[in-house]
This record gives C-alpha cells, structure tokens and sequence, in this order.
C-alpha cells in the first residue's frame, strides 16, 4: 500500500504516545473517511489507541468514485476467495508496519471493518501467525475457512434488514468461527439495513475496551 492509501488518522484520546492500534477498514465505493468517525466515540473506551483508517489500494470497478479492496463484478464464493487472499498479504504488511512503528505487540492491535471491509478483517485477523487482540466485523461475510484456535477475539454485528449483504453471511461466519473453537459474540439488528447503528457502535466499544484495555 502507498502513502497516499494511508487515509485519515485520529488519537489518542489521552494524548501521547499510542498504547494500542485500532485499524478501521471501509467497504466498496467508500474509501477511510467512511469509518474514521467511529474513533472518537471509540476513543472514550481506549483512550491510549490511535485509530488508522486506510484507503483502499485500488479504485472501485462498480462506481466512478471510491476505493475497493478487490473487485466484485464476479460475486460466486470461489472468486471472492481468491480476490480477498490476493488483496490480505499487502494490507497485513501494512498493518504490521503501523504496529511496528508505534512499538506495539500485535497483542495491542483491533481491526474492525465495514462489508468488504469486514471480509478483510476476517481475512487478515484469522489467517496469520501473528494474531490481532480482536476483529469487529460488520455487515460482511466470512471470505475464507476458519484455521482452528486459538485465535482473537471476534465481534459479528449485523442489520436483520441489510439489503446489500444478506444477514445469513454473518450467520455462517459465526458458526464457522464457533466450529473453530474461537471466542466469538454476535449481534443481529432487528430493522437495521446495510449499516451501523448506535447498539452496535457500543458493542464495539465493549469489545474494545475488553481487548485492549490498559497496557500492562
């Protein structure tokens, strides 16, 4: 990834040196000012983390604005496989770049993502040796097999009304991450749509807050 995909920035809250990263990943047609207002509200819980919320690398094939992490002009499960593990090995080295320069453990870092932005956070948080404290995934899909644990800790939220991604790719995530033997909790939203409401902004507090709680 570039330095121009590197996106807004925002913390910490308590001022000084991060004790904690929280990377945020947008969804298709968006790009990382979709999600970089998540971090205040957030901050309040984490107060030592500073939030990055990436552009995507390339631009959106589906709309002439925005970013995307792969293409989905081809949506059958075997291509959306294969775009998301094409699409893992840069972002993870960015973000192994990010928690490398701030002097953290990845035992100090969350990834949260939006739609595709959640199909990559479950992409990259669950197939590597180094393992993220805990994934937020919202509105998206389970891209890839689970490995067995033990893993992060994972968060699944979903609108009952998503009209873009349908609720029972949240369901199947979670069984999945359930089969693999991973602390997982999951949160479907009665008359929600393809977004984020203020019940599941507070749970991903609370998982923050869980995760990544004061530095020892």
């Amino acid at each position: 990834m570039r330095d121009e995909e590197e996106g807004p920035r925002w913390g910490p809250a308590a001022g000084g040196a991060p004790d904690a990263l929280v990377v945020l990943l947008h969804g298709v047609g968006a790009d990382g000012f979709d999600l970089i207002d998540l971090a205040p509200g957030w901050g309040k819980a984490v107060p030592g983390a500073l939030f990055v919320s990436p552009h995507a690398p390339e631009a959106c094939d589906l709309a002439p604005y925005g970013r995307q992490w792969f293409s989905l002009q081809d949506r059958r499960p075997v291509a959306i496989a294969a775009g998301a593990d094409a699409a893992s090995g840069a972002l993870f080295a960015w973000i192994d770049g990010q928690r490398a320069a701030l002097g953290l453990g990845w035992d100090r870092v969350a990834i949260m993502g939006f739609s595709q932005g959640a199909m990559m956070t479950l992409r990259v948080g669950l197939h590597q040796a180094r393992q993220a404290a805990a994934l937020l995934a919202y509105s998206g899909a389970l891209p890839c097999p689970v490995p067995p644990g033990p893993g992060p800790a994972v968060l699944i939220v979903h609108g009952e009304e998503d009209e873009v991604v349908p609720p029972g790719a949240s369901r199947n995530a979670l069984a999945a991450i359930e089969a693999a033997g991973l602390a997982v909790e999951a949160a479907f939203r009665p008359g929600l749509g393809h977004g984020i409401d203020e019940a599941g902004i507070s749970l991903g507090a609370l998982a923050l807050q869980k995760a990544l709680g004061p530095a020892a």
